[in-house]
C-alpha cells in the first residue's frame, strides 16, 4: 500500500461528491455561461480563448494555441481562419524565420479582447461570491495543489 490518504474508499465514493465530478460540472457550467456572455461579443466559447491568449502574450501562433488549450493543430488552424474572416485576427510572417507564422489581433480584435477579460472577470467574482479573501486564496491553492498531483501523475503515464 502507499502512503497517500485515503479520503475516498469504494464504499463511500459518490459521483455527485466527487472532486473531479464537482470540479468537471463547474467548468462546464462555467463554459457554458461564458459562451452565453461572450455572444455579446459575437464570439462562441472557442473564439473568445485564442484573443485572450494573443491579448494577453501567452502565444503568438497557432501551435502555441492548440497547445495551450489541449487542441489539435488542424481545429486551431479552422479557427483562426474563422477570426481571420471576422477580421479580428491576422497571420503575419516571421521576419525571424519566414517558416513560422504569428498571429496578430487586429484593431478591431485588440478592442473585442479588451473586454473578454472584463467579462470573465465578473463572472469569477460572482461564483466567489460569499468567499473570504483568505478562502479565495486558500481555493486557488487548493486547486494548484490537486493540478500539481494530477500533472505527476499524467507525467508518470506519459514520461
Amino acid at each position: 500500500m502507499s502512503d497517500v490518504q485515503e479520503f475516498y474508499t469504494p464504499e463511500n465514493w459518490r459521483m455527485d461528491e466527487s472532486v473531479g465530478y464537482l470540479v468537471k460540472r463547474l467548468s462546464l457550467v462555467v463554459s457554458r455561461e461564458l459562451d452565453r456572455r461572450m455572444d455579446a461579443l459575437g464570439l462562441t466559447d472557442a473564439q473568445w480563448k485564442p484573443l485572450l491568449v494573443l491579448q494577453q502574450g501567452a502565444g503568438k501562433t497557432a501551435a502555441d494555441i492548440a497547445r495551450l488549450g489541449c487542441q489539435d493543430t488542424g481545429a486551431v488552424t479552422r479557427l483562426v481562419d474563422r477570426l481571420e474572416g471576422k477580421e479580428l485576427v491576422r497571420r503575419v510572417r516571421s521576419e525571424e524565420d519566414r517558416r513560422v507564422v504569428n498571429l496578430e489581433l487586429t484593431e478591431e480584435g485588440r478592442q473585442v479582447a479588451e473586454d473578454v477579460p472584463k467579462i470573465i472577470a465578473h463572472l469569477a467574482n460572482q461564483l466567489l461570491e460569499g468567499f473570504s479573501d483568505t478562502e479565495f486564496h486558500q481555493f486557488q491553492d487548493y486547486l494548484r495543489r490537486a493540478l500539481a498531483n494530477a500533472q505527476v501523475l499524467d507525467q508518470g503515464e506519459n514520461g
